[in-house]
């Protein structure tokens, strides 16, 4: 498992942008399994509906990305590079997430050739599916 300052040593991705708390599946180069504890607190809920706050869905994809990023930047290839988010396809969004919920972040790598690749990614509340969607990401280069 890897608290908040191993994800720190692995991503550069920093508060209040660092949207993974845990990753408590890591399988290197394959797949992860990460969790977002949704708070109230969140920055974003100051201006997304603020009377009724609700995840935005990209960045419910971005939580994903960067569980993904994770699975990608434990290879010794691309240790202390940029992960760099190229697209994302198929994109559903199944059920809103609120102040409360726990997002677990499923991601799988799929395809991956030189510094580009593709991984499926699928979030979840509880038992029910709230986004999953294809993510295609580049590797950028060394992180200073």
């Amino acid at each position: 498992m890897l608290e908040s300052k191993d994800i720190q040593k692995i991503i550069p991705h920093r508060y209040p942008f660092l949207l993974v708390d845990r990753i408590i599946q890591l399988e290197e180069g394959k797949s992860a399994v990460g969790i977002k504890n949704v708070s109230s607190n969140e920055p974003f809920f100051l201006g997304h509906f603020p009377n009724y706050p609700v995840m935005p869905g990209v960045l419910i994809m971005e939580a994903l990305a960067q569980v993904g990023a994770v699975v990608l930047l434990k290879m010794p290839e691309f240790t202390g590079r940029i992960p760099l988010f190229a697209g994302m396809d198929k994109v559903k969004f199944r059920r809103q997430v609120i102040p409360g919920d726990q997002l677990r972040l499923e991601v799988e790598l799929i395809k991956l050739k030189g510094p580009m690749g593709v991984a499926q990614g699928k979030a979840y509340v509880g038992d029910q599916l709230a986004a999953e969607g294809t993510l295609k990401f580049a590797v950028g280069p060394k992180a200073e």
